[in-house]
């Protein structure tokens, strides 16, 4: 994974990293996605693996995560591509080590049965929910203008994905775009009308992250280097062992009860994601390169949607210094993929 962008001071991202002494203890910001990431949380691995005491913290979405990083409740967390941006546009002083996942077709646009709703431009005059500043809000609004619907036709409603759940069982809204465990629950009584994987084929892609406050990975580097490894380590043996992830296994059972999500559900859910190598991470293609990296090039493109749409004020200037390729670099030469 946020509502119109939440004014975040750049006093709140300057001087955290005093905040953040070298205790050997994190608190680590994580939303519910289902990612490999989520069976080592459960297991402890993390923590043998860095050798700090990690406080793991759900958060309801990427906007949330944003704030929690300004207020400096945490130092590191998970975020989408979208709020990545805003957080960068409004000059937090951060920088993405790690793309958790390529969202392909994680992330769906569903209305609900009965409402008539067979295209985007079915969506006028509709109830439609997501989490704002969210990669799906980004989504939403960029099939509305590729449909040629104006945003102000439609009744976007702010909800996070548990509130997104509940309302979908109230009957509180039409549509709602949003990722797992909630988007699993809605398609069954739903239909799919568009996927973020659709959307990434006409260039706007968007993908998740782990962002760090800059200082704070500085005085942490061995921290994050092992912590990006071991993740590194379980999205590569995942990618070759997809077969072994299934509702039973040890893997799933603990990534379902992390998350909040049914077993069954677990594996076709994670296999809408694409996990990126640590060594593809570290070139051109998401990380490295400098100017030239995807994941730069994604936050100016993303930006300039978010500033048509009145979410953020500036375009950040220079996006290649806030991705920080080092950390996955380091993994690459040590995990097989």
């Amino acid at each position: 994974m946020k509502s119109a962008l939440l004014a975040l001071p750049l006093a709140l991202s300057l001087g955290l990293a005093s905040a953040y002494a070298q205790t050997k203890e994190v608190t680590f910001g994580h939303q519910d996605m289902i990612v490999p990431m989520r069976a080592l949380m459960a297991s402890g691995e993390l923590e043998k693996a860095t050798g700090y005491k990690i406080n793991w913290k759900m958060i309801a979405g990427g906007g949330e995560v944003i704030k929690a990083m300004a207020s400096g409740q945490v130092p590191i967390g998970e975020v989408g591509s979208s709020p990545a941006t805003a957080a960068i546009a409004q000059g937090m002083d951060v920088q993405i080590i790690y793309i958790l996942d390529d969202i392909g077709n994680a992330e769906q646009l569903v209305a609900r049965n009965g409402t008539g709703i067979n295209s985007v431009q079915d969506l006028k005059g509709k109830k439609v929910a997501t989490p704002f500043v969210s990669t799906t809000h980004y989504h939403l609004l960029a099939a509305l203008e590729d449909a040629g619907v104006n945003p102000k036709e439609v009744e976007i409603l702010n909800l996070r994905p548990p509130e997104i759940a509940a309302a979908w069982e109230r009957g509180d809204i039409d549509a709602a775009f949003v990722w797992n465990p909630v988007l699993a629950r809605i398609k069954g009584n739903g239909k799919v009308i568009i996927s973020s994987g659709d959307l990434a084929k006409k260039g706007k892609p968007t993908f998740d992250a782990i962002m760090v406050n800059r200082a704070w990975a500085e005085q942490n580097k061995e921290f994050v280097t092992k912590f990006i490894a071991a993740i590194a380590k379980a999205d590569a043996d995942y990618v070759a062992n997809k077969d072994k992830w299934t509702p039973d296994s040890p893997m799933v059972q603990a990534t379902a009860k992390v998350v909040g999500a049914k077993p069954e559900d677990v594996p076709a859910a994670m296999a809408d994601y694409n996990f990126p190598s640590a060594a593809e991470q570290a070139s051109s293609a998401w990380l490295g390169g400098g100017k030239d990296s995807v994941v730069a090039k994604a936050i100016l493109d993303t930006a300039k949607f978010l500033k048509d749409q009145g979410r953020i004020t500036e375009l950040p200037s220079n996006p290649e210094n806030f991705v920080n390729p080092e950390f996955v670099a380091a993994a690459a030469a040590t995990v097989k993929n």
